[in-house]
């Protein structure tokens, strides 16, 4: 009776550990095992619903008729849930000009960052200069300075050039401020790039300046789209700035000034807050996703050197 315990114990322990190598040990060339990639995915899912379920949480509050905020079924999907709220505020608010203005003012901060960073990266990178080390200290050291320090001196002097309720204020103030860290991202992503390939297209003919943009910048497209993408993202969601350039001027509210609207001294509209929370989100998930194969590489190789 003992042995043959012994010996059904001894065969359940072989074939455990049998399946544990078939499912976490053994595996074709090339790939993971079956346990390791069903272990992963089991993992992704979960976080992913994690990550996902407030913004389900808030389309729910959106499809709640009336102004609820809380609801005690607990229920994604309300009951009586009506689209009447992404009607009011796509149809019956301004919601189309706070986008508008707000596409308008981050394409040109997210294009004249880029513009200017890519440019001044390539003198940091190329060549050697007195100052250089410092200006990249400089420029790095302006990262460390927070944001709201910065609105005064920005306003004193958007006022004295004139550029207050102005969309160009607006993107000048942006751009100040994302250009040093967007030009630290290129300044490293083209030190990753040989410099013979340049020296190659000038021996066939090109100038320094057809190189730099026919050579250089589309081999550094992933880092490009990168800075785009996070400058982007930095000015689409600001909004003390963009309180203090823009003022009173009700034609050029931007949309996290503009939702303000919804929210009141003693009374909040949170279906109306929660469908145009979601109806904004739209053009950066979009962005996001379009730019999202260039977003590991961007980032990991602009930061090899320094």
């Amino acid at each position: 009776m003992a042995g043959a315990s012994a010996t059904t114990h001894t065969t359940s322990a072989k074939s455990s550990r049998s399946l544990y190598h078939r499912l976490f040990t053994d595996a074709p060339r090339g790939k993971d095992a079956p346990g390791k990639r069903l272990l992963v995915h089991v993992i992704l899912i979960i976080f992913s619903i994690i990550a996902v379920f407030p913004a389900i949480r808030v389309f729910g509050v959106a499809l709640r008729p009336g102004d609820k905020l809380l609801d005690p079924q607990f229920s994604i999907i309300p009951p009586n849930a009506t689209f009447e709220a992404f009607y009011n505020v796509l149809f019956k608010q301004e919601t189309l000009q706070w986008l508008f203005n707000s596409l308008i003012i981050t394409l040109g901060t997210a294009s004249i960052g880029l513009i200017f960073a890519a440019t001044s990266a390539y003198a940091f990178s190329r060549y050697r200069f007195r100052g250089r080390s410092s200006g990249l200290t400089f420029l790095f050291a302006t990262q460390m300075i927070p944001g709201l320090m910065l609105l005064v001196p920005i306003y004193l002097i958007a006022v004295q050039l004139g550029l207050t309720n102005t969309y160009r204020g607006l993107v000048i103030a942006y751009s100040v401020t994302s250009i040093p860290f967007s030009t630290w991202i290129l300044k490293g992503y083209y030190d990753t790039i040989p410099f013979d390939l340049e020296e190659a297209a000038r021996i066939d003919g090109c100038s320094e300046l057809q190189s730099f943009y026919k050579v250089l910048l589309p081999l550094s497209l992933p880092a490009l789209a990168i800075v785009f993408l996070l400058n982007f993202l930095a000015a689409w969601s600001e909004y003390f700035m963009a309180s203090v350039m823009i003022g009173s001027r009700e034609d050029l509210l931007t949309w996290p000034l503009g939702i303000q609207r919804f929210q009141q001294q003693f009374i909040t509209e949170w279906s109306l807050l929660a469908a145009a929370s979601i109806l904004i989100s739209i053009p950066v998930v979009i962005l996001f996703v379009y730019s999202s194969k260039w977003l590991i590489s961007g980032l990991t190789l602009g930061g090899v050197k320094g």
